[in-house]
């Protein structure tokens, strides 16, 4: 095993047509899709691979649509040839840890789907609950990112947060 990390991505990494090369080219990632579609109990492969794009835009369908893309990405890794123990490492940017979580054996598929289904449903009513948004500020040191949030505030809650 050497010291070499896999990372899996997070939210906002979709795109229509995702996983569909992969998964007719290798009957384990085909199967992923499948299993997926069962758990769910809605035809996911359907949305990754053909949309609408706005479909894959609800935060609900599109976080357990990247996690199956992810791990389909995995199995036909695994069924190329490729060995899980080449990683010495898993990790993943938000979203992308439920895949970490599975490749490392940590939890199984059936359970981490779910989850991701979950998480994404509930992020999706508490951004429908309230008027909110959320802006990317890059190359803003957390000073800068204070001042501009305390500058434009209005009176309105506006805080910077996620420093990456």
């Amino acid at each position: 095993m050497g010291d070499t990390a896999v990372i899996f991505p997070g939210q906002g990494s979709q795109v229509v047509g995702m996983g569909q090369d992969v998964a007719q080219a290798y009957p384990r990632a085909q199967q992923v899709f499948e299993r997926a579609n069962d758990v769910l109990g809605f035809d996911i492969a359907k949305l990754c691979f053909a949309g609408p794009a706005e479909g894959l835009e609800k935060t609900d369908i599109q976080q357990p649509a990247i996690f199956v893309t992810s791990v389909a990405i995995w199995e036909a890794y695994l069924e190329a040839g490729g060995q899980r123990e080449q990683f010495s490492r898993t990790g993943g940017l938000s979203l992308g840890e439920y895949t970490a979580l599975y490749v490392a054996g940590a939890v199984g598929f059936d359970e981490a789907l779910n989850l991701v289904h979950r998480r994404g449903r509930l992020m999706q009513e508490a951004s429908t609950a309230s008027a909110s948004g959320m802006v990317s500020l890059i190359g803003a040191d957390e000073a800068s990112a204070e001042k501009l949030c305390a500058d434009v505030r209005a009176g309105d809650v506006l805080v910077p947060a996620n420093f990456n």
